[in-house]
């Protein structure tokens, strides 16, 4: 059949047009919301009303368990999972009777994240600071504090026996682990599967190398720590010109964190971790926030659940 160019140009104008295909597994994004209300249908309803398919948990006591399942049925309806139960507490606080609570509480909580079927109960491995309990320590880079981290770990895993969820620590500029490197290690030592990776690549930036090169840094750490990754934070890094080094957290696409990269490689994980925005002040912080999120998606053709 012979085709003219009338013919050719018809069919070209009539057909579909294309638009980059998209690629990887399919991201889920979270963040907080405004909405005032403990029903947890509104809740999940609220999330995908936001373009959320991720979430904190609402607040839970693992012994409610009416309001475990409806969390769990609501969630489940909107299809958006339970990316996290915050923890946060010191578990190497110098304090000894302070110390046992704070790991009592963060058992606890893990066994939330359990119930609820979360991606991962999440804290940081702490501090030996008895002033701020994230602060900076000149034994918080010691094998003391490696040591400490390793049993701590093993002793909120081993009190809940997960099956549904991993008890992870994030990364600190200034505590262990404070790098891919050191994550590792921890992950080799712990040597529990209900152990896992929640990426917080801002937090691992702490030097001017990693903030120049946050491209290639990202690439490491999930070229390391892919396989234990749970689930993710999202926000930004901003270099305050001053005569020392300091770098603020600031909305997503505010700073120099290199997302296209970030969102690339989440993409390519073999399970649809989820990335949380965090650290922001108002619902209009969180809109901007996300829509940078999306729209960088967007642009490398990555697909959000």
């Amino acid at each position: 059949m012979s085709i003219t160019r009338r013919t050719f140009v018809s069919a070209l104008t009539a057909a579909p047009l294309l638009r980059p295909a998209s690629k990887g597994t399919a991201i889920r994004l979270g963040g907080p919301i405004f909405l005032k209300s403990e029903d947890p249908r509104e809740l999940a309803k609220e999330h995908r009303r936001l373009s959320y398919s991720a979430a904190y948990c609402p607040t839970a006591k693992v012994e409610e368990r009416e309001r475990v399942r409806a969390i769990i049925e609501a969630f489940a309806a909107e299809n958006v999972v339970i990316a996290e139960v915050g923890a946060w507490k010191n578990m190497l606080d110098p304090d000894a009777s302070a110390r046992k609570a704070n790991i009592d509480y963060v058992s606890e909580r893990m066994a939330l994240a359990e119930a609820v079927g979360a991606r991962c109960c999440v804290d940081i491995a702490g501090s030996y600071n008895a002033k701020v309990w994230y602060g900076p320590h000149p034994r918080n880079l010691s094998r003391e504090f490696f040591d400490a981290t390793v049993e701590n770990c093993r002793r909120v895993i081993d009190a809940v026996k997960p099956t549904r969820t991993k008890f992870t620590i994030e990364m600190m500029g200034w505590n262990l682990p404070d790098g891919p490197g050191h994550y590792l290690e921890l992950i080799r030592a712990v040597d529990r599967k209900g152990f896992g990776v929640h990426m917080d690549v801002c937090n691992g930036v702490n030097s001017p190398e990693r903030f120049y090169n946050n491209r290639a840094f990202i690439h490491e750490c999930f070229a390391k720590l892919g396989p234990w990754i749970a689930s993710c934070h999202a926000k930004d890094l901003k270099w305050e010109v001053e005569l020392n080094v300091h770098f603020v957290e600031v909305i997503p696409g505010r700073g120099e964190i290199d997302y296209g990269t970030y969102l690339s490689e989440l993409a390519a994980l073999p399970i649809d971790a989820p990335l949380m925005l965090e650290h922001l002040k108002t619902a209009e912080e969180y809109d901007e926030g996300r829509a940078y999120i999306q729209k960088v998606g967007a642009e490398k053709g990555l697909r959000f659940a």
